[in-house]
């Protein structure tokens, strides 16, 4: 009997404890098992090529169009091309510029005395009035010799001077026939300022004043004020 209540009670232990495991198992084996999410796989970077110490090569730029060549020895094409190259904007320097009169009195090398010449903006090339010219060779190269004098005055002085020959130009006159024109290279001195330049042998005997400075000296000399004369030993600036 005894022993018979015992084995009862341990099934009925065993049978307790039991249930709670079962339990355990139903449910799990309810759930299902849900996979574990794939991992993204990111591309490989790209390979980066390694840095050049070299610059970069910047492509040349296209230079200007030539200007067209210009005989130099034909006045009114020269012109036309100087006044095709002044329309280019060109930057205002900060200097001080000394301002000088429509008229002067210069000095040039081989005279005895200063001479009256007109400063033209207007005109391209210098000339001066000249006579009794006359050619000839010193060491090979051709040379100019004439006579310089102011047909303005009542009692003018007479100098000859020699010069060398730069070229023959051709100038138009205003019945538009051309004439040719000596050129010569001669020193100059407006004030305190000395100058070299080209002046053409021309009869000026018709004209206010026996030199004319042309723009190819005044561009290296400085401002003209058309309403003023003689400033050169004033040495205004502006």
């Amino acid at each position: 009997m005894t022993c018979g209540l015992v084995c009862t009670l341990c099934l009925g232990i065993l049978h307790a404890e039991s249930e709670p495991a079962r339990a355990v198992m139903d449910a799990t084996a309810k759930e299902p098992v849900k996979p574990a999410p794939a991992k993204e796989e990111k591309p490989a970077p790209a390979p980066t090529k390694p840095a050049s110490n070299k610059e970069p090569v910047k492509p040349t730029p296209t230079p200007p169009p030539a200007a067209a060549a210009v005989d130099p020895d034909d006045e009114a094409a020269a012109e036309n091309a100087e006044a095709a190259q002044a329309a280019v904007a060109r930057p205002v320097s900060p200097d001080l510029i000394q301002v000088y009169g429509w008229k002067e009195h210069v000095f040039i090398n081989g005279l005895t005395e200063k001479i009256q010449a007109k400063l033209d903006t207007g005109a391209l090339n210098s000339s001066i009035h000249a006579e009794e010219e006359e050619l000839f060779e010193r060491d090979g190269k051709k040379w100019m010799r004439f006579v310089v004098t102011d047909p303005t005055d009542e009692k003018p002085t007479r100098n000859r001077i020699e010069a060398p020959l730069v070229r023959i130009a051709r100038i138009k006159e205003p019945g538009g026939e051309s004439l040719p024109r000596e050129v010569v290279k001669l020193s100059v001195q407006i004030g305190g300022r000395k100058l070299r330049g080209e002046f053409t042998l021309n009869n000026r005997s018709n004209m206010l004043s026996p030199v004319l400075i042309g723009r190819n000296m005044i561009k290296d000399l400085g401002w003209v004020d058309p309403a003023r004369t003689f400033l050169a030993d004033e040495k205004i600036f502006r």
